[in-house]
């Protein structure tokens, strides 16, 4: 489920019968919970309209999800690796890890 940019992961809960969700790829927590899609769905992109008017009052910058950047630690041994395998590709290292990431997840949702 998708709003704004932010992506929630669902869950159903049989105990209560209901839906109940989480949005991903921050670190503050917003959640919600619905009996059906329809249901889910308002309480998702409330919940998240909800967050970022409370990040407005408080004066706050909401948290995106990702930002395109991260930093990466690894052995020296493989970033050398790496590098060379890069070059021999014709592509800077930065290329050819996202290229790397992206075969390792898949094709981008759509």
């Amino acid at each position: 489920m998708n709003h704004k940019g932010y992506t929630a992961r669902i869950e159903y809960d049989d105990t209560i019968q209901a839906f109940h969700g989480r949005i991903l790829g921050i670190r503050d927590v917003i959640a919600f919970e619905g009996k059906s899609v329809k249901e889910l769905e308002k309480a998702f992109c409330e919940a998240l309209e909800d967050y970022l008017d409370w990040c407005k009052a408080e004066g706050r910058r909401p948290e995106k999800p990702c930002s395109g950047r991260f930093n990466l630690r690894i052995d020296p041994a493989l970033h050398r690796r790496a590098a060379i395998a890069a070059e021999r590709q014709g592509q800077s290292l930065n290329a050819f890890v996202a290229d790397s990431i992206e075969r390792a997840v898949g094709a981008a949702p759509r």
